[in-house]
């Protein structure tokens, strides 16, 4: 299949314009689209293997988030907030020129993914939260909170992917070629020719800035946009995460849309959704809106 087409929409933030970029996969002029939003340090080319799958029968849209991969970084790096998030995906979806679309989200993705479901008059049909819940586990925030945005260099990719593959192991059994399919695009060239991480590091002070308090007050809020969420929801978790745990999973299930739930053994937060069984899972809870 031919490699994905980047294009760029301009987006509003608090001073001025940011490009934020996104891939396209499948025919242009498919009024089935599926937006598949990534997490939190991470970038759109996460999901080639799943929209290699979809491409045949949908347009899929993998942005990268502002701050990642192709897109503008922003002026004022507390603008790295899931509001502002959701505000440039409503700016996406109007240019992609579609009344409604799938959404597709991992983690932070998801999280994006719950505040536009929520909106009144949303476009979201279909909802698949990917190992991300109301409820984020704070030591997992605490976990994630010791690499992100560290200054870290690499001579090559081999090394770059040996380091991921470090901080990653949650992720789930992979096979090399995988592994280095999933960190190529998540390094840039330094000016000094080195291997730098794919994203602005100023992601992490927005971030780090969550207290305890303002975690739980943040539950609270989340929670509310859950329950408002009336479109269908497949809820994705990896068997061992640490950022979703069971008893938030299992309240999604009872409450809000009441959330279909898939887990998947052997993987942590947060299923990859390269293997086999996790594509199937996502790509039968599609094709039954179709």
């Amino acid at each position: 299949m031919p490699d994905p087409r980047l294009h760029h929409v301009d987006c509003l933030d608090t001073t001025g314009l940011h490009r934020m970029g996104y891939w396209e996969w499948g025919a242009s002029d498919n009024p089935d689209v599926v937006v598949c939003v990534h997490g939190l340090s991470r970038q759109g080319r996460d999901f080639d293997t799943l929209a290699q799958a979809l491409a045949p029968r949908w347009r899929v849209i993998c942005p990268d988030v502002v701050g990642r991969g192709q897109s503008d970084w922003l002026a004022d790096p507390m603008g790295y907030q899931v509001p502002a998030y959701v505000a440039d995906m409503v700016t996406l979806v109007a240019r992609l020129g579609v009344a409604k679309v799938s959404w597709v989200g991992t983690s932070m993705g998801g999280l994006i993914g719950m505040g536009l479901a929520s909106l009144r008059g949303s476009p979201v049909q279909r909802l698949v939260l990917n190992d991300v819940g109301p409820v984020i586990e704070y030591s997992s925030l605490q976990r994630i909170g010791t690499y992100l945005g560290a200054p870290v260099r690499f001579p090559d990719e081999a090394q770059g992917a040996a380091f991921l593959r470090s901080i990653s192991a949650s992720f789930g059994p992979h096979t090399d070629e995988q592994w280095a399919a999933l960190s190529r695009p998540q390094f840039k060239r330094s000016p000094q020719g080195d291997l730098v991480p794919h994203y602005d590091p100023a992601i992490a002070a927005a971030f780090k800035a969550v207290t305890p308090e303002i975690a739980t007050a943040g539950e609270q809020i989340l929670w509310s946009a859950y329950d408002r969420i009336q479109v269908p929801t497949l809820l994705l978790r990896g068997a061992e995460s640490d950022l979703l745990s069971p008893a938030t999973a299992q309240a999604m299930t009872q409450r809000g849309p009441k959330a279909t739930l898939v887990e998947f053994g052997g993987v942590g937060h947060a299923p990859t959704l390269v293997a086999p069984d996790q594509v199937a899972a996502v790509q039968a809870f599609l094709e039954a809106g179709r």
